[in-house]
């Protein structure tokens, strides 16, 4: 198969791993193991494809450590990219019914924002780009969801949850007192500071301190300065 995707220049080849967990595989019905992902993601790297593994959080059986081990191990793999979904509920598959009956609890949208976020650093940690954070919207989607994390700019959420543990981590740091806080952020990083809703702001605030967020086109993105 993979020689004849040569023949017609295919240059990437994407997996839909989901979980390197077999129970969480097994329970989900996916009818693949982790072991075939692994020996599948050898095979694509040996013939010189770019490889792009996708992981699902929130999976029936699934915990928050079991998808941090999932993530460790489709690291260990060296994808050039990935893609993580937060489950979400669909009318009319087995996993809605299943939701209905009362016998799987999706993850919030806080949940899965939170754990999605720090995901986000790890994979970028590993120097793994991760090129998909959430589900397209589309008619179908709108039609049949029925429960689930999701959120049309669900990447900024992340990406804004990310800002905020960071800076919240720097004011612990440098002991900063609470009160006014003035945070120079580049121009293009306004709204992750900001949060959507204002809820950085929010957060911030019932932390003691009254933020002001000032756009500074000599700060690098992702970064920020900070002063009281």
């Amino acid at each position: 198969m993979l020689s004849l995707l040569k023949v017609y220049g295919v240059t990437t080849i994407e997996l839909g791993a989901q979980s390197m967990e077999d129970h969480v595989l097994t329970v989900n019905g996916r009818g693949h193991t982790a072991e075939q992902v692994v020996r599948a993601s050898e095979l694509i790297h040996s013939s010189d494809f770019a490889l792009g593994l996708q992981m699902m959080t929130g999976l029936m059986g699934d915990t928050d450590d079991g998808a941090r081990a999932t993530a460790r191990k489709i690291a260990d793999l060296h994808p050039d990219c990935v893609r993580i979904y937060p489950t979400i509920v669909l009318r009319g598959t087995e996993l809605g019914e299943a939701y209905l009956r009362g016998e799987y609890r999706p993850q919030t949208l806080d949940e899965a924002v939170s754990l999605c976020a720090e995901l986000l650093g790890f994979f970028e940690s590993r120097g793994i780009r991760v090129i998909r954070l959430g589900l397209h919207a589309s008619p179908e989607l709108e039609r049949d969801r029925v429960a689930g994390p999701w959120h049309p700019a669900f990447r900024e959420l992340c990406e804004s949850r990310r800002f905020l543990e960071k800076l919240q981590r720097e004011l612990t740091r440098r002991k900063v007192p609470t009160g006014p806080l003035r945070v120079q952020v580049n121009p293009a990083c306004v709204s992750q500071a900001v949060g959507q809703k204002k809820s950085n702001l929010g957060r911030l605030a019932v932390c003691g301190y009254k933020t002001r967020i000032v756009p500074d086109n000599t700060v690098k993105r992702g970064d920020f300065h900070i002063s009281w």
